[in-house]
């Protein structure tokens, strides 16, 4: 099974990195949404860290993971 994970980077008001995870995230992804949500995130103060809210973005990224299960039957 192939998972994706979209990562979200931003500055917190410390001027340190902070980053939210998105798993499952569906295809295709807009660069548009991305930029948008990342605004909506920010301007709505939906999280804060040890550093403060997050003030600005830094980047974004997807995480492609392959995973297998074994079965122990």
């Amino acid at each position: 099974m192939m998972t994706k994970t979209l990562t979200l980077q931003f500055v917190n008001e410390a001027k340190k990195a902070a980053s939210v995870s998105i798993n499952n995230v569906k295809e295709p992804l807009d660069q548009a949404d991305v930029h948008a949500a990342m605004d909506a995130i920010i301007a709505n103060n939906v999280f804060i860290t040890d550093g403060g809210f997050l003030i600005e973005k830094k980047g974004a990224r997807i995480t492609e993971r392959q995973v297998t299960d074994i079965e122990l039957a």
